[in-house]
């Protein structure tokens, strides 16, 4: 099984980077201190231990030359500290002073340079007690000196040493870390300024600004993007008024076409053969224009001038379905009903919509659901159709596209603007709409809309 690469975001990456920054540099500050304090501190240790060592050998010395009897009161006086240790070899065995170590537990090659009246040291354990053995020469024949120091306070200080550099190291790198997500946040707010206008753009927002930037190196970015949004702005717009110039514009031919329509109709028995068929044609065709011409009309008006309201959810689906000449499809609805913020007219169109689309493409609705999901309103229109491929889930919201009924036409075919006007008109109350399969087959478009607070 192969795994994908984990990938951090800038702002991590620059995080990390000053945290391993500083890790490195402490890091490296806090081995160069440690070697540094502990090679000064054992070297002063050892330096006063051989000189403590060779002093306490010349009043054994001495002791011994005069064959005084208090050679015990003397080795005691000289183990002092309590882990200390004086063991002195005799031709008729070990003496030893302080606390009591047997001589077996000592290297062998260290007794043996002791024998031998070679000056030596060495840091090792004796009884799990860190000390440092002192050899040193003695001028009396057959007599050998050997002197432990207990270095528990100096392995003590090494331990309290080594865990304030190593907490400091950490320290400084989780310090490193906050710094550089600090800095990361700041040196890319405008890019995350960017991004939030880019994707307001890209939503429909086309009104969406950047702030000007007083640094003279982000300025020039900030004003590229508000003219480039301020040129597709004014393109959207004259390209709505285009729109809605000409929408206005085939209203009265189309009202002419539509009276004389009328007419014909109350004809109709009267006109037979190519050209009944062909009027049928007219008419399907008079009345797919203009439901058009007013889809058109609807989709490039950019006014907000709809009125805010609290709209139960629950009414509006009851109402939008019980006044359609086709069948009831089930309705479920949740306890208590969904109350969102917005446009009614706006919103019983969006479920118009998806019912008249379920009903041309989708075999009929075969249920209508209100539900709350995630803290939003969610509005479910399921149909009885083939459902809608993969390729067309986002096609489908788009002007003038009817998936797989493209180019076909009918007098029951529709423009390609009723999707586009449900995405407007939800985006409109900030909210989202998708298409999804339905279980046991089918299409299922939701809506979700923001919750209006109670």
């Amino acid at each position: 099984m192969t795994r994908l690469p984990v990938h951090l975001s800038l702002r991590w990456r620059v995080a990390l980077a000053f945290g391993l920054g500083a890790l490195l540099f402490t890091g490296v500050f806090a081995t160069v201190t440690w070697n540094l304090a502990s090679d000064y501190m054992l070297r002063q240790r050892e330096t006063s231990a051989s000189l403590q060592a060779e002093l306490n050998v010349r009043l054994v010395d001495a002791s011994l030359r005069s064959g005084s009897e208090g050679l015990d009161d003397l080795l005691t006086g000289l183990s002092t500290d309590s882990e200390s240790t004086v063991l002195l070899r005799r031709p008729e065995g070990w003496i030893t002073s302080g606390r009591q170590v047997d001589p077996e537990q000592l290297p062998a090659a260290l007794r043996e340079l002791a024998r031998q009246g070679i000056p030596a040291r060495q840091r090792l354990m004796v009884d799990r007690v860190p000390v440092l053995a002192v050899t040193h020469p003695v001028a009396s024949a057959g007599t050998a000196y050997v002197e432990l120091f207990p270095l528990s306070q100096l392995d003590r200080t090494f331990r309290f040493l080594s865990t304030v550099l190593a907490a400091g190291v950490a320290l400084s790198a989780l310090l490193g870390v906050t710094l550089g997500a600090w800095a990361s946040r700041r040196a890319l707010r405008p890019l995350t300024e960017l991004t939030a206008a880019a994707s307001r753009v890209a939503g429909g927002d086309v009104r969406a600004r950047l702030p000007e930037q007083g640094d003279p190196d982000l300025a020039p970015l900030a004003v590229t993007f508000n003219r480039t949004a301020e040129a597709l702005e004014n393109r959207v717009r004259r390209d709505a008024r285009f729109a809605a110039d000409v929408s206005h514009e085939l209203r009265s031919p189309l009202t002419t076409m539509a009276n004389a329509a009328e007419v014909l109709v109350r004809r109709r028995a009267e006109i037979s053969g190519v050209a009944g068929r062909a009027l049928d044609l007219l008419l399907g065709e008079t009345g797919r224009f203009q439901r058009m011409v007013v889809d058109l009309l609807e989709i490039s008006s950019d006014r907000d001038d709809g009125p805010s309201e609290s709209v139960d959810l629950v009414d509006l689906v009851d109402h939008v379905v019980g006044v359609r000449p086709t069948a009831r499809p089930i309705v479920e609805s949740a306890e208590p009903a969904p109350v969102v913020q917005g446009d009614r007219r706006r919103l019983d169109r969006v479920v118009a919509n998806l019912l008249d689309n379920a009903d041309r493409y989708g075999g009929g609705p075969v249920r209508v659901a209100v539900l709350r999901h995630g803290g939003q309103a969610r509005v479910e229109v399921d149909d009885a159709g083939p459902g809608v491929a993969e390729q067309y889930r986002e096609v489908v919201f788009e002007r003038f596209a009817r998936g797989a009924e493209a180019g076909r036409r009918g007098g029951d075919g529709g423009s390609g603007l009723g999707l586009a006007l449900v995405a407007q008109h939800v985006r409109y109350h900030g909210g989202a709409v998708w298409v999804e399969d339905r279980p046991g087959g089918g299409a299922r478009f939701v809506v979700e809309l923001p919750e209006a607070p109670r």
